[in-house]
């Protein structure tokens, strides 16, 4: 009796304190903060990627305003919560790498170096916002829906566009230099990339248990639609990560507790998107992916390596790639290579082993503490967004290989969110609520037996 006496008032102490911190927020404090991270999102995707300077200054703006926001709500509730996030740590460990690259001057280009910290610092803030604040069922369950609208009606004004395009994105700009434009992207592949981010959250959705009828059904559509707009940006990266995703959803849904409903409804959702490339008059895109040359991508992944080797332990400087690179160049071209067209090569050129060392690190973390948190996908919203999450993830590194998705700050924005809810547990209080009295006066029951 006495330890149940003890737990109860324990208990009832610590919900207490936490309630009266509470009382001295607005309720809608929480709700700004994670509605304003998907705005944040939004704006960087529909403004070309966030790849000028108007609008990557913009967007630095936005997540410094948003964290501002979120030490308001801790001053006003005279304590500080943080999640024990395991991605933290590593994101912490490479912006110090950085700065020991500024302030020991082994980068190439100072100010470059100094202006990308930058860029790290507002993709730090988005983490840490979606890891701190989008924690409870109900916010998860929101963003989940958020996304979901915004990926299908951006995919849908991408489609739009293509069928009758000017050549300008949104009809009225014209592209500072000539590309492959998609949707609001000037490169297809950084399209391709945002959607193999997007794709995965209507995808888990949809085959759970969270949704019934016509809901899930909307869902699934939302999905096609989205996955199909891969295709027709024609990126060979994205159709491939894009396979990929599907195949590992199946598996994890077999080797989990042999759910062979998920791989059918999967392989429902392949045959719907065939048909919907057939129907749009679009088949022969399909045949992009016999065309798999790397061109001169392989011949820039050589170059790195060389470059690498003269500068192995803290690499030439963040950003510095396009200033080191022209003096290792080995072919002749008349572009101007600005990226080394797969992340991986480029980061080791520019942070040498540290940096990629914590780049695994950051992985590894990720990977692994998401394991156990996905298990829940088909009847919790935080096990579907964590799942979903980590299979868009998944996509963007795989593509990383062959491209520089995570050099366009929109796309790069997104995955660290997307890895921060990965990694992210559902916080305590939300999971408190979810327990029905039944089960608490059963537990107490149990307390006081023994």
């Amino acid at each position: 009796m006495k330890i149940s006496s003890y737990v109860i008032v324990e208990t009832g102490a610590e919900r207490l304190d936490t309630e009266r911190a509470q009382g001295t927020v607005p309720k809608i404090v929480p709700s700004v903060l994670v509605f304003g991270l998907f705005v944040l999102l939004a704006f960087g995707i529909l403004a070309f990627g966030a790849v000028h300077e108007w609008s990557t200054f913009l967007f630095e703006a936005g997540s410094v305003v948003l964290f501002f926001i979120w030490a308001g709500m801790q001053f006003a509730s005279g304590q500080v919560k943080l999640s024990n996030n395991p991605l933290y740590l590593p994101a912490l460990c490479f912006f110090l790498l950085v700065l020991a690259q500024i302030g020991l001057r082994t980068s190439a280009y100072g100010y470059v170096s100094k202006y990308e910290v930058l860029h790290y610092v507002s993709y730090g803030i988005v983490l840490f916002i979606a890891a701190e604040c989008v924690r409870e069922e109900r916010a998860r369950k929101k963003f989940v829906f958020a996304l979901i609208v915004f990926g299908a009606i951006y995919a849908f004004f991408a489609l739009a566009q293509e069928l009758i395009s000017n050549g300008k994105i949104f009809w009225v700009y014209t592209p500072r230099s000539n590309g492959a434009i998609y949707g609001s992207y000037v490169n297809h592949n950084h399209y391709a990339g945002l959607m193999e981010m997007l794709v995965p959250v209507p995808l888990v959705v949809s085959m759970g248990h969270l949704l019934s009828g016509g809901k899930r059904a909307l869902v699934a559509f939302c999905a096609v639609l989205m996955a199909s707009t891969i295709f027709l940006s024609r990126s060979r990266g994205g159709m491939i990560a894009f396979v990929l995703q599907i195949v590992l959803f199946a598996a994890f849904a077999l080797v989990q507790r042999r759910n062979y409903r998920v791989a059918i409804g999967l392989l429902a959702v392949s045959v719907l998107i065939l048909g919907f490339l057939f129907f749009v008059g679009k088949g022969q895109v399909l045949g992009r992916l016999g065309d798999l040359a790397p061109g001169i991508r392989l011949e820039i992944t050589k170059d790195c390596f060389r470059m690498f080797a003269h500068r192995p332990v803290l690499g030439w400087g963040l950003g510095t790639f396009p200033t080191v690179y022209p003096s290792y160049r080995t072919f002749y071209t008349n572009y101007f290579i600005n990226e080394a067209h797969n992340d991986y090569a480029q980061l080791l050129v520019e942070t040498g082993l540290l940096g990629f060392a914590l780049m695994l690190w950051f992985l590894v973390r990720l990977y692994g503490c998401t394991r156990v948190s996905s298990r829940r996908w088909e009847f919790k919203w935080d096990g579907a967004l964590s799942l979903a999450a980590l299979l868009g993830c998944t996509g963007i590194l795989f593509h990383s290989f062959v491209d520089f998705n995570l050099q366009i700050p929109a796309n790069a924005a997104f995955f660290y969110v997307l890895a921060a809810l990965a990694a992210s547990e559902l916080s305590s209080r939300s999971s408190r609520s979810g327990r029905t009295k039944a089960t608490e006066t059963k537990e107490l029951g149990e307390l006081s037996g023994e």
